[in-house]
């Protein structure tokens, strides 16, 4: 079979299809499309898993169990319309309302001390004197890479006096030994775990802030005589407030989910309830009181609540910053 002469153009014949480009149409809309086919899967697992819970907690939190008779047999007990019979339960209920006054003296004490030690540690590592700045950056975001359960239990027995070496070198000093696992300086206990946790990720949101300033405003400080602490107040830290903000508010909604460190705390000490935070009085009501309904209707009031404090302190936030960047 004779070959055509190299560089000679197939000439399509009866039996053979030219080849058909698609139309500008086509092309524009299989561009559109494309977008969509790859958040797909995204959007599939936010709802099977997101949405739909949210979803199905707000139903039963709508809902109840009646209970006909002696509840014996089958339709005796039947799920019926509530309105908001839980939400008023739940916003009445003594034990809730003494845990979110717990969770907010928790607060007070976690979010000021964690923020302000992850701006000292992202200033003293932004500054040009400081020697082993991978090493401490490193050694102080560690902790967060430790879960929540494992550093509970890890400072609850630093804290029992029968198996804590800081209460047997406090003991052979001749000096008191706090019982930091009942009363008031359980706050202190549980606020130093959160801190201790929380404040890498908080330095390193902060940090990288510092680094993508531009080291011309630097330049031109110290040109003027500035000092390192002068720059600091005057420069860096009114140039990363919006990471400041950022970090209060994923510090805020954090404070107000507390829940593994007092679950995890609590089989080791008389001194936590089953309801100190809101989140233990959901998982209370829902697995040990076996009453799912009143358990979401919680569960959504705690949701509402945290969303209502974001939103307000976002608009004091944005309303701070856009009357400076008038002035």
């Amino acid at each position: 079979m004779t070959q055509p002469p190299k560089g000679a153009r197939r000439a399509y014949g009866a039996g053979t299809a030219p080849y058909a480009h698609p139309s500008p149409t086509t092309t524009r809309k299989r561009a559109r499309s494309a977008p969509y086919f790859f958040l797909l899967p995204a959007a599939v697992l936010f709802l099977l898993f997101f949405a739909l819970p949210i979803g199905y907690a707000v139903w039963l939190s709508f809902h109840k169990v009646e209970i006909k008779g002696l509840g014996l047999g089958k339709g005796a007990k039947s799920e019926v319309w509530a309105g908001l019979e839980n939400y008023a339960s739940a916003l009445t209920d003594s034990e809730f309302l003494a845990s979110s006054l717990r969770v907010l003296g928790y607060g007070a004490i976690v979010v000021p001390v964690m923020l302000g030690l992850a701006l000292l540690f992202a200033l003293l590592l932004d500054s040009e004197r400081v020697r082993g700045r991978s090493f401490a950056r490193l050694a102080i975001f560690l902790p967060y890479a430790v879960p929540g359960v494992i550093a509970a239990v890890l400072w609850g027995f630093l804290y029992l006096p029968d198996v804590s070496p800081f209460h047997y070198l406090l003991e052979k000093a001749g000096l008191p030994q706090p019982d930091l696992m009942d009363g008031g300086p359980l706050y202190l206990a549980m606020s130093n775990i959160a801190v201790w946790g929380g404040t890498g990720f908080n330095m390193i949101v902060i940090y990288t802030a510092l680094r993508s300033l531009p080291a011309e405003v630097y330049e031109a400080a110290k040109l003027d005589g500035c000092s390192e602490l002068q720059i600091a107040l005057r420069i860096k830290i009114p140039m990363v407030a919006p990471s400041l903000v950022l970090t209060f508010f994923f510090s805020i909604i954090a404070t107000l989910q507390v829940f593994n460190e007092p679950m995890t705390l609590k089989p080791l000490t008389n001194g936590i309830p089953s309801t100190w935070s809101p989140l233990m009085k959901v998982y209370n009501d829902a697995f040990t009181g076996g009453n799912i309904h009143a358990a979401s209707a919680t569960a959504v009031v705690l949701a509402l609540a945290t969303f209502a404090l974001s939103f307000a302190l976002l608009r004091i936030s944005n309303r701070r910053t856009t009357q400076g960047a008038s002035r």
